[in-house]
């Protein structure tokens, strides 16, 4: 997992053919993702589930709904939003994820997320109940994971719109031990070549949905495009 150096994220609540689904899977990418902010349920993870699974390529899924725990991932991240006005969102879910599936999951599968959610018009900045973050929020938030409560990743979510290149790179700068994610807005293969020096991990999401070929050229070292 340390060495991903990019994912594509599917969302079980989206449509992708099954062309799409072998490109995104056969793309050299470094693992998949499946999340999603609504309409998450444990049929439409597991359909998504048995599409991906004969492909070679690490498969994850991101824990939303507790309903929706599908078995067979190779690995399970739980998120912590940070900046959620509401602790369910905070240690909850979390801690209702050891009680149900911690016996019976390997430890090093689960995985703890230290999520900053940014964009204010995402549904997941609504869903969770998120507050607006500064600049300074989220470099203290960056601080907090690698130090005070350290954990394995630090998701930088904003969620449909490109973050600011300059706040990106100093986030980096806060990470040494904690793998640092970003997720949002990524629409081209200059995008997400911009992004490879400053982040661990680029996650890719919905240009899949609206732009397939662009979406794999996003890809480190794609031919494509």
């Amino acid at each position: 997992m340390k060495q991903w150096k990019h994912a594509f994220k599917l969302d079980p609540n989206k449509y992708l053919s099954e062309e799409g689904i072998r490109a995104v899977c056969e793309s050299g990418t470094d693992a998949v993702i499946v999340g999603g902010s609504d309409g998450v349920t444990f049929d439409n993870v597991w359909e998504l589930f048995e599409k991906i699974e004969p492909y070679d390529v690490p498969l994850v899924l991101e824990v939303s709904d507790m309903e929706a725990v599908v078995p067979g991932f190779d690995y399970y991240f739980v998120p912590s939003v940070l900046n959620s006005k509401d602790k369910t969102w905070v240690l909850d879910m979390q801690h209702q994820a050891m009680k149900t599936y911690g016996d019976m999951v390997e430890e090093q599968l689960i995985v703890s997320e230290g999520y900053c959610i940014v964009n204010e018009e995402a549904k997941a900045f609504q869903k969770t109940n998120c507050f607006p973050v500064t600049e300074e929020d989220i470099l203290a938030y960056a601080r907090l994971v690698e130090h005070l409560f350290p954990l394995p990743i630090f998701y930088l979510e904003y969620s449909g719109k490109m973050g600011d290149e300059a706040l990106i790179r100093k986030v980096s700068e806060e990470l040494s031990r904690t793998q640092f994610f970003y997720g949002g807005g990524i629409q081209s293969k200059e995008e997400a070549e911009a992004l490879e020096g400053f982040v661990d991990t680029m996650v890719v999401g919905n240009i899949i949905y609206e732009d397939l070929e662009t979406a794999l050229q996003t890809v480190p070292g794609s031919k494509k495009g």
